[in-house]
């Protein structure tokens, strides 16, 4: 990924990130965000026009650090169960977020307070973890793909909730949550027949 102090996207969602970190969610400003991430109104106006948007941006950001940092073909018999791409691509993610903790982790407190908005974030979250699963060259088309995307939201509420309380350096505790969600999430898809190998549709 570019550097954060000439990407303005990193710049952006840095910014974002740190503003929110001391004023959370309600006390976002977009000139404070403009003057933390070291941009002007007009250029933050240009690239994200609201709050909402600047979450959606964030979302982008952390699906191609992850995508950046994916090596093709690693399905088939050389590339490892699908379970294990999962946890590799998951986990990326993870440490994709981990410079953002204080703030990802304020907004995240605050959504308890604020139902609409936590609706609003699940129903973008699939989009983003449609790509987790390309990454890890799942098959995401049909209703089966379907429901791989919604079983692999499900696993990563549940990292996400147990890295929320993780302040250790190796990230042991999010891993082992990891670990226990992909269980249950195999034996979902066992019962649903969607534990075959089905890589991501080539092109």
């Amino acid at each position: 990924m570019s550097d954060t102090t000439s990407d303005p996207d990193l710049r952006l969602v840095a910014g974002f990130w740190q503003v929110v970190a001391v004023h959370g969610w309600h006390g976002l400003t977009m000139r404070r965000v403009a003057a933390a991430s070291g941009l002007t109104l007009s250029e933050l106006r240009g690239r994200c026009p609201t709050p909402l948007d600047l979450l959606r941006l964030h979302g982008r950001v952390m699906d191609r650090a992850v995508l950046e940092g994916t090596v093709a073909a690693q399905g088939g018999l050389d590339g490892g169960q699908a379970r294990d791409r999962i946890f590799d691509v998951l986990m990326r993610r993870i440490d994709a977020m981990q410079p953002h903790r204080a703030g990802i982790i304020r907004l995240l407190e605050d959504l308890r307070r604020d139902p609409l908005l936590a609706l609003l974030l699940l129903w973008e979250l699939p989009r983003s973890m449609a790509w987790m699963l390309e990454a890890a060259e799942v098959g995401t088309a049909g209703l089966q793909g379907l429901l791989r995307v919604n079983g692999i939201t499900g696993v990563w509420l549940m990292t996400v909730r147990a890295w929320m309380r993780d302040e250790t350096a190796d990230l042991g505790p999010t891993m082992a949550a990891l670990d226990r969600a992909l269980d249950r999430a195999e034996q979902v898809a066992r019962s649903f027949r969607l534990d075959r190998e089905e890589p991501a549709t080539e092109p």
